[in-house]
């Protein structure tokens, strides 16, 4: 999906908490992310289970179509962590060409986040048109030391079926951060769809196992996020937000 810039502004950006969206201008490109998690007091020593909430908008500032993201990549703070051992996974082909009930239906137990998405297409010499869908984020598994979420969508017409993104997060230490979120965003028929907004909530306990956690170790929490787009565009920027030890 697109706006996943915040996602995860989904994956890890679950570190980055707060209420206060940040929009980051290229030409005429607009992003903006927004994000929030609770609890927000953590304490200082221990990972603590959050649950995350992630918002975003892609748009142009002439109100025209904008391009698609294709990948969006973020550097996690070291003090947030990614869990999934124990929680039922799900496989890719088990959510292709699936509607949400029936992505629901084959992969419910590996479900560990949802919320919705707009896509907005545009043909040649017409008019764009947005199509709203149910958004699923499903468990993949952890194999040699990378974590796989999946996120489902399933359009109606005039894009009519299913797009899967994929997100792997490995462990990556670099300074103030610790992991690596990577996302692959596939074509929407052919080029001509873009995500331009989004929601998400990740749950904070499935099944026992907390998928996210975070600790306060020096009252702030810092992401960094990469989005390329399908012209070329490359939008980044350094996400920080307060939080509460104890």
């Amino acid at each position: 999906m697109c706006a996943l810039v915040a996602i995860t502004a989904v994956g890890v950006a679950g570190a980055a908490g707060g209420e206060t969206p940040v929009t980051v201008k290229v030409g005429e490109l607009e992003l903006t992310a927004n994000g929030g998690f609770s609890p927000t007091t953590l304490s200082k020593t221990k990972q603590t289970p959050i649950e995350l909430k992630a918002s975003g908008e892609v748009k142009l500032a002439d109100g025209g179509h904008p391009p698609a993201a294709r990948e969006v990549i973020i550097e996690g703070d070291k003090n947030a962590e990614v869990h999934v051992k124990g929680i039922p996974t799900c496989k890719s082909g088990q959510l292709q060409a699936t509607t949400t009930t029936a992505a629901m239906a084959a992969c419910k137990s590996a479900l560990i986040g949802e919320g919705t998405t707009t896509a907005q297409v545009a043909f040649a010499e017409s008019k764009p048109i947005s199509v709203p869908s149910k958004l699923l984020l499903f468990n993949g598994g952890e194999k040699g030391g990378k974590i796989t979420w999946y996120v489902h969508a399933y359009f109606s017409n005039p894009i009519s079926g299913a797009i899967v993104s994929t997100v792997t997060i490995t462990k990556h230490p670099n300074g103030r951060f610790g992991t690596l979120t990577v996302t692959k965003i596939p074509q929407i028929t052919g080029g001509a769809g873009s995500i331009t907004a989004f929601n998400l909530k990740i749950k904070k306990s499935v099944n026992g196992i907390n998928p996210i956690s975070a600790k306060c170790a020096d009252g702030k929490l810092k992401v960094h996020v990469a989005a390329k787009f399908e012209d070329g565009t490359k939008a980044e920027t350094e996400i920080v937000r307060a939080c509460t030890g104890k």
